[in-house]
């Protein structure tokens, strides 16, 4: 197995880590979490750039690669759920729209189309990473201080990013169904 592909891999067990420091109770736990998670991003960056170039690319990396990094992301959500930075219902429909996404594109490659990520999804990535990691960085900072703009702060998130990242997750998810609806009608 290839170093990117062990990065991969090592990132659903830093997602399972992650999972842990919100499931048990201990100091500084979302301090680590926040760490964890942003140790994950970096393996997720380090393992497409190694893959790339150096040519390592194979099958099971682009299986698994997304694939990892859907279950990294959909267990922050579901984490962050627990502690009210975004409701069920949000979390719902970014996890389906993940799952529509995934299914068009294994529909594709079943007939030999590879259906890149678009740039629209791109963005809805980045405001999904940057969301989750401004509400783990506010539960970090709040293990060693309770500021007085942290009510505030957890509101703009709440009030702010998650609204866009959910319009854009919404979006991004129609526009690429549509764009790709010949595979739906069987054309």
């Amino acid at each position: 197995m290839n170093l990117p592909n062990r990065l991969t891999l090592a990132r659903l067990g830093f997602a399972a880590l992650f999972v842990v420091c919100f499931s048990v109770d201990f100091p500084y736990g979302f301090s680590v979490a926040f760490g964890l998670f942003l140790l994950a991003t970096f393996t997720d960056w380090l393992d497409g750039e190694i893959a790339r170039r150096h040519q390592l690319v194979t099958d099971f990396g682009k299986l698994m690669d997304p694939l990892a990094d859907k279950i990294l992301t959909a267990a922050a959500f579901i984490c962050l759920v627990a502690h009210e930075a975004i409701p069920v219902w949000a979390v719902t429909l970014i996890i389906s729209r993940e799952f529509l996404i995934t299914g068009l594109r294994s529909l594709a490659a079943s007939k030999g189309i590879v259906l890149p990520a678009d740039t629209l999804g791109k963005h809805k990535t980045s405001w999904q990473m940057g969301t989750i990691l401004y509400f783990l960085l506010l539960l970090a900072w709040k293990e060693f201080a309770h500021p007085a703009w942290f009510e505030s702060a957890w509101w703009a998130g709440t009030h702010i990013f998650v609204p866009i990242m959910v319009t854009l997750s919404t979006w991004s998810g129609l526009t690429y169904l549509y764009k790709n609806r010949d595979l739906i009608d069987g054309r």
